[in-house]
C-alpha cells in the first residue's frame, strides 16, 4: 500500500490529488472529499484506510482555483479563520464538477474495477449529497454535511445509493434544519440517514475536539458495510 500526489484533468483545468493504492491489484475507488482544511494529513490518512481494505482511494484537491495545496489543521485560531475564508470564497458547482472528475479519473485508473463511490466530510458531506445528486457515483456517504435543508430541491436527482451521517448536536446544523433534512429526503427509498443524537460536529475526526471512537467507530462500520454492499 503505497500513496502518492497526482494530477486530475478537469473540466476547466488540471488540479491535485492524493491517491492511495491498495495492496491488491485489483479493486473499487472511492473518491475522499475533504473538510475546509483541505488535502491535509487527516484526508490522507482517510484515503490510506480505505485503500487498506481494498479500495483506491482519491482525494482531490477542491480547494486548487482559490489556493492549491492547502493543507491546515483544526489546531489554531489563525488556520481556522483561513478554512472558514476559504470555504467562503469556494465554488460548490465547479467542486462538484471536480468530484466528477476525480470520479472518472479512478475508474480510468489501471486496476480499478470501475465501481466507484465517494464519502466526505463538513463541507465535504454536503458535497457528498450533491455528488449523489449530480454525479455518476455508485455509492456516496456524507459526515456531518452542513447546508444539506437547503439543496433538498436536488434530492429527486438521487437515484443511487446515499447514507448520511449526521450529529445530532452538530453545532453548524441546528435542530431545525436537521428537521427539514430528514423530512425532505424521507421518501427517497435511495437515502439512509443515522443520527448520533449526543454528537457534535466532526465526531468522526481523530484528534478533533468533539472526536468520539465508539460513535465514530458505529459510523465508519455503516460505511464499511456500506460501500462493500454496493460497490464490490
Amino acid at each position: 500500500m503505497a500513496g502518492k500526489d497526482i494530477r486530475i484533468k478537469g473540466s476547466d483545468g488540471e488540479f491535485g490529488g492524493y491517491l492511495a493504492l491498495p495492496g491488491a491489484d485489483r479493486g473499487p475507488g472511492v473518491v475522499v472529499i475533504q473538510e475546509i482544511f483541505g488535502v491535509n494529513q487527516v484526508m490522507r490518512s482517510i484515503a490510506d484506510d480505505f485503500a487498506a481494505r481494498g479500495y483506491f482511494a482519491l482525494a482531490p484537491d477542491l480547494f486548487w482555483r482559490l489556493e492549491p495545496g492547502v493543507q491546515l489543521t483544526d489546531k489554531t485560531d489563525a488556520e481556522w479563520k483561513r478554512a472558514f475564508d476559504l470555504m467562503g470564497r469556494f465554488d460548490q458547482d465547479r467542486g462538484v464538477a471536480d468530484i466528477q472528475a476525480s470520479i472518472s479519473h479512478l475508474r480510468n485508473t489501471a486496476g480499478c474495477t470501475g465501481k466507484v463511490g465517494a464519502v466526505g466530510y463538513c463541507l465535504g458531506g454536503l458535497l457528498a449529497y450533491l455528488s449523489a445528486a449530480r454525479t455518476d457515483s455508485d455509492a456516496s456517504v456524507g459526515y456531518y454535511g452542513v447546508s444539506i435543508q437547503d439543496k433538498l430541491g436536488e434530492a429527486k436527482n438521487i437515484r443511487k445509493p446515499l447514507m448520511l451521517h449526521v450529529a445530532g448536536k452538530d453545532q453548524f446544523v441546528p435542530p431545525e434544519a436537521q428537521k427539514r433534512m430528514v423530512e425532505g429526503l424521507k421518501g427517497n427509498s435511495h437515502v439512509t440517514i443515522h443520527v448520533y443524537p449526543e454528537m457534535d460536529h466532526a465526531f468522526a475526526r481523530p484528534g478533533g475536539a468533539h472526536y468520539d471512537k465508539a460513535n465514530a467507530d458505529l459510523a465508519n462500520g455503516r460505511t464499511a458495510t456500506f460501500f462493500r454492499q454496493h460497490l464490490a
